[in-house]
């Protein structure tokens, strides 16, 4: 049986260690994908679409940046302006041919006024701060202006209360990456479906994340969620949170180019005998898979806003079944 509460720097202890160095079983490997540059010719050449103004909250951090460049790239019209948590910030961050201002709490809702007076059909992604999710879903309800969270953590039963309350319209997801959303949901089905076919499993979690990542996986804990469901048996406190780069590089084996950039996640199930086990896995690398996400949430939402859906709470899991996603 896997333990995953082995001393950290026993490498042996790590699954993915385990199976990828001593088993020769391939570690997983990431290949970089970074979006094509956008020319002319591929520009002509892509399919028209919808555009309209997209505000991205969070520029300061690297998945913002990713966000606006896939934005951009997909010919919707970045607003010039981002929100940062830190106050006195004189920083301007140039995406594409863009100079994105950057600006503090404090002037949040002059400037977040300001742009739906400019731009009446903005959308807002945010991918900012745990700590700062609530205050900007509040702002953005208020403002009555529609908003992709993308930013996970904070209390997420507020930020729905808030939503609901103001009738406004909102795409909340702990997970923007396509490929990863059509997992959870085939997970929810099984859950639904087979209530306790796990019944008495014990479930063990490792996953790993950017050292910046300061919140538990919000995708780990969805499919964790569907175990229980399932009749696995798991302590949250037991999941293992891997966030120290040497311990990825060495242990995990994630590629070093993307030990700032990567979600590793492994699900690890024994029976009550020890005589079965089950193993569940999905790695990714870099930020392109949740930006180019992101970016069909805001599409989808937009679309919502316009035909004036009366549903305004909505997931990823929407996106998908509608068939919304690049």
């Amino acid at each position: 049986m896997l333990s995953l509460r082995a001393p950290p720097r026993t490498l042996s202890a790590s699954p993915w260690r385990r199976r990828g160095r001593l088993d020769g079983f391939a570690a997983p490997r990431c290949v970089s994908a970074a979006p094509p540059a956008t020319t002319l010719e591929t520009a002509t050449a892509r399919p028209a679409g919808v555009s309209f103004p997209i505000l991205v909250n969070g520029c300061t951090g690297k998945m913002g940046v990713s966000v606006a460049e896939a934005a951009t790239s997909r010919g919707l019209h970045l607003v010039p302006v981002s929100f940062s948590s830190r106050e006195n910030l004189d920083k301007t961050i140039q995406v594409g041919d863009t100079d994105v201002e950057i600006y503090g709490p404090s002037a949040r809702e002059d400037v977040l006024s300001s742009v739906i007076d400019e731009y009446p059909d903005v959308v807002v992604v945010d991918y900012t701060a745990p700590d700062s999710v609530n205050s900007n879903a509040e702002l953005y309800c208020k403002l009555g202006v529609p908003f992709v969270m993308g930013t996970t953590g904070g209390d997420q039963q507020l930020l729905y209360k808030s939503v609901q309350d103001s009738e406004n319209y909102a795409l909340i997801s702990p997970q923007m990456g396509k490929q990863v959303v059509a997992f959870l949901a085939a997970m929810e089905t099984i859950a639904e479906q087979f209530p306790g076919a796990f019944s008495g499993y014990r479930l063990e979690v490792l996953e790993s994340h950017q050292a910046g990542k300061l919140d538990t996986s919000g995708t780990g804990k969805a499919v964790i969620a569907c175990f229980e469901k399932l009749g696995a048996v798991f302590d949250m406190e037991r999941m293992v949170k891997i966030r120290d780069p040497e311990q990825q590089l060495y242990m995990v084996g994630v590629p070093e180019e993307h030990i700032e950039g990567h979600a590793f996640h492994l699900y690890h199930l024994t029976s009550p005998d020890d005589s079965v086990s089950f193993e569940f896995q999905h790695n990714v690398c870099g930020r392109s898979i949740y930006a180019e996400g992101s970016v069909d949430a805001a599409v989808f939402l937009y679309k919502k806003v316009q035909s004036m859906d009366p549903k305004r709470i909505y997931n990823m899991i929407d996106v998908l079944q509608e068939g919304d996603m690049r």
